[in-house]
């Protein structure tokens, strides 16, 4: 099939869950037959061509920032994109047999539903979030918070099919009323096995991700400076980039920790998978997780992990407490200290443990499964409802 892959950020320009499963999708489903087309905002420069095995890259004009300072989404940015890929599809959509788009953040959604009956491409969606009112009013605030979920709502009524990365969403997504069925995928982890677990050289937290306000990033310095009273010499490496990452590295220094704080920014996947695996835990502060697939790429290496209870944290599926990580009652300096003083005293136990339950959850944690899934969707042209 001659499929459209559509997100606004590509790897390794932007890092972050949704990026990888592009990446890797794009690459597997080319593998497998499939023409993929990979539609993008421009990151990189003009005279720049990026590398994915197979697959057709093309970058959209003008290549605006993702974020204000507060660290949210710019909404004129995702208004010109999804009016980029209006026009794009105007022009190429009989190109395609299938339209595969991430919901968020939804402009493009909207742009191919209200072309859908003049190219008649198939319209497959990614939730990998679904908000609830209550939450868009604390994002945008009640005005444009509102006008958020309206949009989000309706994204939900074109025909499509829709694919989900946690039952909670999954869960809101059938609770609101999405135009077709709902189909959940489970792994993302793209690693070749598991790792033997290693005794830690000295007691590290680990943190990767994009420093936003959701992250909570900021909860991991006084929540570290707390914990090293129970934990000699436990240090950091704080991996990652965002709006946050400056007043990361001032309350680092403004706390007296810039001789245990490791905060490099963005960095080689070798040297991410390295310090991952050496460290004595990954600490996930996030308020808000659509799946988390970092803490499933720790427990390949039997590296714990601590994540925050919360009404929008999906990333506490992946956690058996006290099998393979604890969650946290807040991200409060208390909680989050407590849990990793959990982690230290449980030793090499808990490192044990955490490498049996990736091993015996490997098959529905891993990439291939949920790209057979998506492939099953392309390769059997009967379960495509008729145009």
């Amino acid at each position: 099939m001659r499929i459209c892959l559509v997100y606004d950020s590509l790897y390794p320009y932007m890092v972050g869950g949704a990026e990888l499963w592009y990446w890797d999708l794009a690459q597997e489903l080319a593998a497998r037959g499939h023409d993929v087309t990979y539609l993008t905002r421009r990151q990189w420069a003009r005279s720049a061509r990026p590398e994915l095995r197979g697959v057709r890259v093309i970058g959209l004009e003008p290549p605006l920032e993702l974020y204000d300072r507060q660290g949210r989404r710019r909404i004129l940015q995702a208004l010109v994109f999804g009016l980029g890929v209006f026009v794009h599809l105007l022009r190429h959509g009989r190109r395609y047999d299938a339209f595969h788009t991430a919901s968020f953040p939804y402009f493009s959604l909207l742009a191919a539903a209200a072309l859908r009956p003049l190219k008649r491409f198939e319209l497959v969606v990614d939730w990998f979030e679904v908000w609830t009112l209550g939450y868009w009013r604390e994002y945008l605030g009640p005005g444009r918070g509102r006008i958020g979920w309206l949009v989000q709502r309706l994204c939900l009524l074109p025909r499509q099919h829709a694919f989900c990365f946690s039952e909670l969403h999954a869960g809101r997504l059938r609770e609101y009323g999405v135009h077709g069925d709902v189909v959940g995928l489970t792994g993302l982890y793209a690693g070749d096995g598991s790792h033997e677990p290693i005794t830690p050289s000295e007691p590290t937290i680990f943190f990767a991700g994009r420093q936003l306000p959701e992250k909570r990033v900021l909860a991991l310095v006084p929540a570290l400076a707390l914990a090293r009273k129970q934990i000699p010499g436990l240090r950091a490496e704080i991996f990652g980039d965002g709006p946050d990452h400056p007043r990361l590295l001032r309350s680092v220094e403004e706390s007296g920790l810039s001789d245990v704080v490791s905060a490099p920014g963005i960095v080689e996947r070798e040297r991410l998978v390295t310090a991952l695996r050496q460290a004595l835990c990954l600490v996930l502060p996030s308020r808000r997780e659509g799946y988390s697939r970092v803490v499933v790429e720790a427990a390949a290496s039997g590296v714990p992990s601590v994540v925050v209870r919360g009404s929008e944290n999906a990333a506490v599926e992946l956690i058996e407490e006290g099998v393979n990580g604890f969650v946290a009652s807040s991200d409060s300096p208390d909680d989050l200290a407590a849990a990793m003083v959990r982690v230290y005293e449980a030793g090499a136990a808990l490192r044990d443990s955490t490498h049996q339950w990736f091993a015996a959850n490997v098959d529905r944690l891993s990439l291939a499964s949920s790209v057979e899934k998506v492939a099953a969707l392309y390769a059997d042209a009967e379960s495509l409802p008729a145009h």
